[in-house]
C-alpha cells in the first residue's frame, strides 16, 4: 500500500511547480470554468479564499452558456463554490489561484487543470479520495470482524493505522516540496509534524511525530 502512496508522489515530483507564497500578488491567474448542469445558467458562482471568506474577499459571476470565468492576481488556495440554493448535486472544488490559465469543470465531480500546481493539487485530491474510501472499508470491516474475532480485528485496525501513517508521510512530503507557497501552506497545516497537547494536569507539552 505505500508504494501505492509513494508512486503517486512520484508523479507528483515531476509535475510540481514551487507556488507563489500564501496572498502574495504574483501575476494574473485566469480560472475559465464550465459546468455540467445546464440547470445552473444564469445562477450565481464564487470564488472564495479558505483564510479570508469576507465579504470582500469573495469574487462572483454569473454562469452563461455553461461556462464562466474568474481573474485574480492574488495566490492563495480558494475554493469555487456554486450559489447556496443550487449546491446540492455540485462538487465544491478546491484550487490555487497561481499565475496562468486554469481550466476548472464543476459538477457531481468537479476537477481543476491547466497550472502544475492544479494538476498536483488534483492528484492529490484524488489520492484523497482513494484513502478515504479504504479507511471506510477498514473500519466497516474491523467493525463486523469484532463480533465474532478480535484478534482478526486488531490485525486491521493495525493495517488501517499503516496506510493512514503512510498517507500523512506522503502528505508531508508534497508539502515540502512545494515550499512556502500557498499549496504546501495548506497541505502542511493538515498533519503537522508536531503540535500542542494538554496533558491531564492541564500542562501543555508539544508532541512530535516521526
Amino acid at each position: 500500500m505505500k508504494r501505492i502512496f509513494y508512486g503517486v508522489l512520484t508523479l507528483l515530483t515531476i509535475a510540481v511547480l514551487m507556488a507563489c507564497g500564501q496572498g502574495e500578488k504574483n501575476g494574473s491567474c485566469r480560472i475559465h470554468g464550465m459546468v455540467d448542469d445546464s440547470r445552473l445558467n444564469g445562477k450565481q458562482i464564487f470564488l472564495v479564499p479558505l483564510e479570508d471568506n469576507s465579504a470582500e474577499a469573495v469574487d462572483s459571476v454569473y454562469i452563461k452558456d455553461g461556462k464562466f470565468e474568474f481573474a485574480t492576481d492574488t495566490c492563495h488556495m480558494a475554493q469555487i463554490i456554486m450559489d447556496y440554493h443550487y449546491r446540492d448535486g455540485v462538487q465544491r472544488l478546491l484550487v490555487v489561484t497561481e499565475p496562468g490559465d486554469i481550466n476548472v469543470r464543476i459538477g457531481k465531480v468537479s476537477s481543476s487543470s491547466g497550472t502544475r500546481g492544479n494538476d498536483s493539487l488534483e492528484v492529490w485530491k484524488r489520492a484523497t479520495e482513494q484513502h478515504t474510501r479504504e479507511m471506510a472499508t477498514f473500519r466497516k470491516a474491523a467493525s463486523e470482524m469484532a463480533k465474532t474475532d478480535t484478534i482478526r480485528a486488531k490485525q486491521l485496525e493495525a493495517q488501517a493505522d499503516s496506510v493512514h501513517k503512510a498517507y500523512k508521510q506522503y502528505t508531508r512530503q508534497l508539502a515540502a516540496q512545494m515550499g512556502d507557497g500557498a499549496l504546501g501552506s495548506f497541505l502542511g497545516s493538515l498533519y503537522p509534524t508536531s503540535y500542542p497537547k494538554r496533558m491531564p494536569d492541564g500542562t501543555v507539552v508539544t508532541v512530535t511525530e516521526e
